[in-house]
């Protein structure tokens, strides 16, 4: 073998080692881009992040690397016009570039799929494909190692455009949303009004809320501290408003907070759209414009 042609596979293998290592360490970075996994489902979003970046990352050095190897190697020399060497025609070379792509959205469907399935998570595809003749499961977002079965379950009405968090076995209502920490908790998700989005960034979860639906949805959040909740539907005009905290504490915070609130009287709470609403109607221009007026603020026990 010539000497040319070894140091052509060293330098080819040597910068496919190269790139598959610094596509795995940006891979690997890709979970710092994300916030911090506070649900035991979020492991499975951020690892299929985290694979399509390496394999992104992958694609585009791998291509990169290639044509400035060959700009700086193998450029023309000075005056050559002449044409490269033919590749019209060449079936190995067609099969080989047409397979790879293929083989990569399949790897990337399989994955994805099973994370899908793992997440279960359900949207409104019923309501589109009404030639289904399924009926609608409860969602269920089952965590890589399931701690335990639904210990907790809280009703969860979303309307325009409050969050109101219900406990049936305390009788308490909240706007905040309090959750045990590694224990199973089964949300029964309804809206009052028009269509919602239950978003936790930092449980990687999201689930669509149909009006006339009451759908079941399970996860286990591991990671005690505070989170947002926000709509992740367009639900009218204050749907921006439509936020609550999301608080994770211990199991025994958490029955310790359930009680005190259960001792407290049903109060108004705050709500800021019906507050943005009620200001437009003092103001001295009017706009003209017609917009649903928010519902009226819940009575809760904890207005958070």
């Amino acid at each position: 073998m010539k000497i040319e042609k070894i140091l052509n596979i060293l330098t080819l293998l040597t910068g496919a080692i190269a790139v598959t290592l610094t596509s795995l360490w940006i891979g690997k970075q890709a979970y710092s881009w994300l916030p911090p996994q506070a649900a035991a489902e979020s492991q499975l979003i951020d690892d299929l992040i985290s694979f399509l970046v390496t394999l992104g990352a992958f694609i585009f050095l791998g291509v990169t690397s290639t044509l400035m190897y060959s700009v700086i190697f193998h450029r023309a020399v000075k005056d050559d016009f002449t044409d490269g060497p033919p590749i019209h025609g060449n079936v190995t070379l067609e099969v080989v570039w047409t397979a790879i792509p293929i083989l990569l959205v399949f790897w990337i469907a399989g994955y994805s799929y099973q994370v899908y399935e793992q997440m279960g998570i359900q949207g409104p595809s019923e309501l589109v494909h009404l030639h289904n003749p399924l009926a609608m499961q409860s969602a269920h977002a089952e965590p890589a190692n399931a701690l335990a079965e639904p210990v907790e379950k809280i009703d969860v009405l979303a309307k325009q455009w409050a969050w109101v968090f219900h406990y049936p076995e305390t009788d308490v209502t909240s706007t905040e949303l309090h959750l045990p920490s590694d224990r199973r908790v089964r949300l029964a998700l309804r809206s009052q009004d028009v269509l919602h989005g239950f978003y936790i960034p930092a449980f990687r979860l999201k689930q669509d809320i149909i009006p006339n639906q009451a759908l079941d949805f399970e996860f286990t959040p591991i990671r005690p501290g505070q989170y947002r909740l926000t709509d992740s539907q367009y639900s009218g005009t204050y749907f921006a408003t439509m936020q609550a905290n999301v608080v994770v504490e211990s199991p025994e915070d958490y029955q310790q907070w359930l009680a005190q609130a259960a001792t407290q009287k049903p109060s108004l709470a705050n709500n800021q759209a019906a507050s943005e609403y009620a200001q437009t109607s003092h103001q001295s221009v009017q706009t003209g414009w017609v917009t649903v007026p928010p519902a009226a603020p819940p009575l809760v026990n904890s207005p958070g």
